[in-house]
């Protein structure tokens, strides 16, 4: 039985990856930004079989409330897996005409998580083992006109995560960086489907299987690795014609 924290628990991809590790019997830290959601998600989890589920309100855009909900997620013990999901889909056309909003949305899906994920590698340097993870995105891989106020923050996520690897490394933690594709989520509730998309369970799956191999970076479903290879060599000057 293990102790694995979920930051964003109330997301559709962690809420689903909760949901399997209650499967298992272990034992469950979560925080959310929606107290209400986080309880009604914590309920589920315990019926589901999780050994011991608690909770926490936190908004990951609130820097000085990080050290607190870190020290209460560690008060009954090391924490075995740290998985940090929180993050927003931003209209681009409104951060274009906005910087204020631009900002505000780099730092939800980019800074914040990187403040808290520089917070818990002290922490599981202190213990000497662990597994950190955390959702970036395919979008980080390249700058795309559709998207690249999200992209630029989960690229930033990304680079962190990288450098926080080769760090880590020589302490036996394990840092997972989760790069989703399409996902069918409320969040993406307005996009048109297509054949590409992938449902929260299966992303959700293959988030606990990367963890549980303590890989280094995995795409899901697996076929963006390739789609995002192309992406990330086609040339800048036939890149600027192509709408993506």
């Amino acid at each position: 039985m293990r102790k694995v924290m979920i930051v964003g628990a109330t997301s559709a991809i962690a809420e689903q990856v909760a949901r399997l590790y209650a499967q298992r019997g272990d034992v469950l830290f979560l925080t959310g930004r929606n107290e209400q959601r986080l309880e009604a998600v914590a309920a589920d989890l315990r019926v589901r079989g999780a050994g011991k589920v608690e909770t926490m309100v936190l908004d990951i855009d609130e820097l000085r409330a990080h050290p607190g909900v870190l020290e209460r997620a560690w008060s009954a013990g090391e924490v075995d897996v740290v998985l940090v999901a929180p993050g927003t889909l931003p209209d681009q056309a409104a951060c274009e005409a906005s910087a204020t909003l631009t900002v505000q949305e780099f730092n939800t899906n980019g800074l914040s998580a990187i403040a808290f994920l520089t917070l818990v590698a002290q922490r599981m340097q202190s213990q000497g083992r662990g597994t950190i993870a955390a959702i970036s995105s395919v979008a980080g891989d390249r700058g795309r006109q559709s998207n690249y106020v999200y992209g630029a923050a989960k690229g930033a996520l990304s680079i962190f995560l990288g450098g926080m690897r080769q760090r880590l490394a020589k302490s036996g933690i394990a840092v997972v960086t989760v790069k989703p594709g399409f996902v069918d989520t409320p969040m993406t509730r307005e996009f048109k489907k297509g054949l590409l998309w992938a449902s929260p369970q299966s992303v959700a799956r293959g988030v606990v299987r990367a963890i549980d191999r303590r890989r280094d970076v995995v795409y899901l479903p697996w076929f963006w690795w390739g789609i995002m290879s192309i992406i990330k060599h086609v040339p800048e000057a036939l890149f600027k014609r192509i709408r993506l």
